[in-house]
């Protein structure tokens, strides 16, 4: 059985992950903060042994390997939460992707997805007035593209967290650069993570997605063999 690690699982995207992931049939590996609470109904997985629950800070080294020895894939959904702390983005969603990537790379996981945000590495856009989020965000995915490791960028719009869109939308799939706004449930941010992980040619691309009622409900897969072209870089 396939073993996923996520990090950040106890996010509002994170959890989403977690449980999508086991229904799928997967094994799964939670990374969470020493802090963090996590569902109730995690506990049945765990006592199945179906899910593990791993508390740990990205700056502990010995700790993120331990963590993630032994999985095939990890989805990286680790994001500074809104403080007044203005160093966070940088610490978590740069230094903290690329303490992740140094760790895959010493464990031998070579398959990442990596959570990012549309409009990454922007620095006209007011998501910056805290902390330069966008600016960090493309920092940790320059990190994971010259990894050398096989990974997946998706770039999800503003981010809802109202699931029963995830039932009633398509999600609207481009390459790099070519979303500025709209949104899109975090259930289906969770659903094309997993869907990149059994999609070859997901690797090495920066996805944006946004969702839309009027959008068709294709796959991943089928937007990928309709031909987007090659995602690019800024």
């Amino acid at each position: 059985m396939q073993r996923l690690a996520v990090s950040g699982a106890s996010g509002k995207t994170g959890w989403r992950l977690v449980e999508e992931a086991l229904a799928r049939g997967l094994s799964v590996r939670a990374i969470v903060r020493p802090e963090s609470l996590v569902p109730p109904a995690w506990a049945a997985a765990e006592r199945d042994q179906r899910l593990q629950v791993h508390r740990l800070d990205l700056s502990s080294g010995e700790a993120l390997l331990h963590a993630l020895k032994g999985c095939t894939a990890l989805v990286i959904a680790t994001g500074a939460r809104p403080s007044i702390n203005l160093a966070g983005p940088l610490q978590v969603d740069a230094a903290g992707v690329q303490a992740q990537v140094q760790a895959c790379r010493a464990v031998g996981l070579q398959r990442v997805v990596l959570v990012s945000s549309l409009c990454a590495g922007r620095w006209l856009h007011p998501l910056n007035l805290f902390g330069l989020i966008l600016v960090w965000k493309r920092l940790g995915e320059r990190w994971l593209e010259r990894s050398g490791l096989d990974w997946t960028i998706v770039r999800p719009g503003g981010l809802s967290e109202d699931d029963g869109r995830a039932e009633a939308e398509g999600v609207v799939f481009t390459a790099a650069d070519q979303q500025q706004s709209n949104s899109i449930p975090r259930r289906l941010v969770a659903r094309v993570c997993l869907d990149a992980l059994e999609v070859p040619a997901a690797c090495g691309r920066i996805i944006e997605i946004t969702s839309s009622p009027a959008q068709p409900m294709d796959s991943l897969q089928q937007w990928l063999e309709a031909g987007p072209g090659q995602a690019g870089s800024t």
